[in-house]
Order: C-alpha cells, then sequence, then structure tokens
C-alpha cells in the first residue's frame, strides 16, 4: 500500500472561536505532538484529512508534509461529530525512525479449517495482540492461516506467523481460533 501523505500548515490562532473560522474555509484544527510531548498546532484541509482518515488504521503511518517539512505519524485521535458527520479536530503522532513502537493489532483469519469442513464448529475469540518493534516493521494486519485447523485442535497465537523485527507482547498460548466437534 502506498503511503498517505496529507498536507498541514502551522497555525497561531487558538480557542473555539479561531477553530470555527477554520471549519468554515473547508479546513481542521488539529496539534502535532512530538515523542516529548510537545504540542505544534496546525490546520489541514477537511477534504483531504478525511480522504486518509478513511483509508488509514490504528497503525497506518502517514507522512504529514508540514509547510513543506515531512514527519512520519499516526492519527492519534479525532474528534468527531455524528449530527454533522463530520471531523472536527486531529490529533498526530510523530515517531522517530529508530524508535520502537507498541501496538495492538486485531488478528484477522484466513481460510476454513478442514475441521469447519468436516462437521466441526470454529471458536474464534476475535483476539487482538500486542507487538513491538520499529516503525518501518509495524504490520498493518496480521493474519492466521486457519485452513490446516482439525477438529480437536486450537490455533495458538505462538503459532501466528510474524515478520523478523517484530516482538510478541502479547501471551504465546493465547488462543486465536478453536475447531470442536459439531456433535
Amino acid at each position: 500500500m502506498e503511503q498517505l501523505v496529507l498536507k498541514a500548515t502551522k497555525r497561531t490562532e487558538t480557542g473555539k472561536a479561531a477553530a470555527k473560522r477554520l471549519r468554515e474555509t473547508g479546513n481542521l484544527p488539529a496539534v502535532m505532538y512530538n515523542h516529548q510531548g510537545e504540542a505544534t498546532m496546525l490546520s489541514v484541509n477537511e477534504s483531504e484529512f478525511t480522504k486518509v482518515w478513511k483509508q488509514a488504521t490504528k497503525t497506518t503511518i502517514i507522512c504529514l508534509d508540514v509547510d513543506g517539512t515531512k514527519y512520519q505519524a499516526f492519527i492519534k485521535d479525532t474528534e468527531y461529530d455524528i449530527i454533522s458527520n463530520r471531523n472536527l479536530h486531529v490529533d498526530f503522532h510523530v515517531i522517530e525512525d529508530t524508535q520502537k513502537l507498541r501496538a495492538t493489532i486485531k488478528v484477522q483469519t484466513s481460510g476454513t479449517p478442514v475441521g469447519v469442513r468436516e462437521g466441526g464448529v470454529l471458536m474464534t475469540t476475535g483476539i487482538s495482540i500486542k507487538i513491538e518493534c520499529l516503525p518501518k516493521d509495524l504490520p498493518v494486519r496480521i493474519v492466521a492461516d486457519i485452513d490446516p485447523i482439525k477438529i480437536g485442535e486450537t490455533f495458538y497465537v505462538k503459532d501466528l506467523k510474524l515478520a523478523d523485527g517484530i516482538k510478541l507482547l502479547t501471551n504465546p498460548d493465547a488462543v486465536v481460533v478453536s475447531v470442536r466437534s459439531g456433535k
């Protein structure tokens, strides 16, 4: 997947009135936090942000172009108005290439277990796992191939195939899925 890019500009005005003026011009107030917690006030185009926001996951690293200076960042938080169906504010968290990240990623499954095809029942946990890695190694998704699981067998977190550079922080004996007898 191509990296998502979002342009932003620094802003100096703060407060409700300034935020309202920004929104009236099709922009969103935003804040960019660095790894030390220091904040920079930004403005982003609302429609451009919405395009990025719809494609991004919690672990998607976007390229945030602030007045020509590029940063690698996550969308940390958004304030969303369900009545107007619009974003009102966004927080970005800038990351360092050499700083390890911790992330929680939901495990997705792929395939139909042999045991289910033989009449068994698939028991899923909907588990999310915690990992630690450098930003370049952060997966967008983790997929468990459950095709070979037979009746009476269990697929554990330790059975996941994780790329080099990814450290598992979740209990390796946690269950992802199991197949039980259908009778």
